[in-house]
């Protein structure tokens, strides 16, 4: 194929990711909305004693304590929906990564050599992120909201940071793209599916829900910052030394290199507070969305409204 065909074939696969992310969601959803009722396991004491009433003869266990309430049998088509659409995300992964693949073969570099790109690939990252945990761990219920930011994402960059194919700037192309880049862009896959359970745990109430119990939604934000935190590490790193071959300096306070450092110091932050201070729940949920939002203004903030070397703007 030339050049031009790969290009167009490429922008096809990105809109048909977005729609097969949006029927995806749409499977997630209605699992979502019709599955089982839960009660917040956390908030039950499982084998929990209750004082004994006046006259009896000695404390009996509350049977309320030793098994979380549930809520009516849900209807039989509730989970294959969420299977239909687990597989569908599975084709939209395909579809979203072929894109990729052919916008790199079409300009004859790595494929992030522009916000457009940047922006394919971290929806490309998140949804990666949330499909490999699926095959450890059964966490549907995060498919609605990963499938929505995917959608939004990729719809975003269609309409906005849309760049046609072709080359970059002498500064990017160099074999540190490939490192560098693709440290931060797997990394903040694995950042995005912690803040989506974060704000699932601020979402959920005490009571019964078709969320799951707030102690498993902050596990999941809890390995997944684990494994982040490491790769973003390595991947400022990388950025210092790229820059130095680049510019002749390691750090120079862009603000992309402020940013991502902010962004270091949050998620440093979220660790440190569950280790030594034993933060766990509401406090360290919020300390991890802080940093979810610096990332956030790292990655599209500063590409799009502030100049620098870095930067989009």
């Amino acid at each position: 194929m030339s050049a031009e065909t790969l290009a167009e074939l490429s922008d096809l696969l990105v809109v048909a990711a977005v729609l097969l992310y949006l029927a995806a969601m749409i499977g997630f959803a209605v699992e979502l909305a019709f599955g089982r009722a839960r009660r917040d396991a956390s908030q039950v004491r499982r084998g929990a004693r209750v004082p004994a009433a006046v006259g009896a003869a000695g404390p009996e266990t509350a049977e309320s304590d030793t098994e979380p309430a549930e809520g009516i049998e849900p209807p039989s088509w509730a989970p294959k929906a969420g299977l239909a659409g687990l597989v569908i995300a599975w084709i939209g992964w395909a579809a979203n990564l072929a894109a990729l693949v052919t916008r790199g073969l079409a300009v004859e570099r790595w494929p992030w050599g522009n916000l457009y790109e940047f922006v394919v690939a971290i929806c490309l990252a998140v949804v990666t992120t949330f499909l490999v945990a699926q095959l450890r761990q059964n966490i549907r219920y995060l498919g609605a909201f990963v499938m929505l930011a995917g959608a939004l994402g990729l719809g975003l960059a269609v309409l906005q940071f849309y760049t046609a194919a072709g080359p970059v700037v002498p500064a990017l192309n160099s074999y540190w793209i490939a490192i560098h880049v693709t440290a931060a862009i797997v990394a903040s896959g694995l950042f995005f599916l912690a803040g989506a359970s974060g704000i699932l745990y601020l979402i959920r109430g005490d009571g019964l829900s078709r969320l799951p119990a707030r102690a498993d939604l902050e596990r999941v934000a809890h390995r997944a910052i684990v494994l982040a935190f490491p790769v973003w590490t390595f991947a400022v790193i990388a950025g210092a030394l790229w820059a130095d071959k680049a510019w002749g300096r390691y750090w120079g306070w862009d603000p992309k290199e402020v940013w991502s450092f902010i962004t270091w110091i949050g998620y440093a932050a979220y660790l440190h507070a569950r280790v030594t201070a034993g933060w766990r729940g509401h406090k360290a949920t919020i300390v991890q969305l802080i940093a979810l939002a610096c990332l956030l203004f790292n990655l599209f903030g500063v590409n799009i409204f502030i100049s620098g070397l870095h930067s989009y703007a």
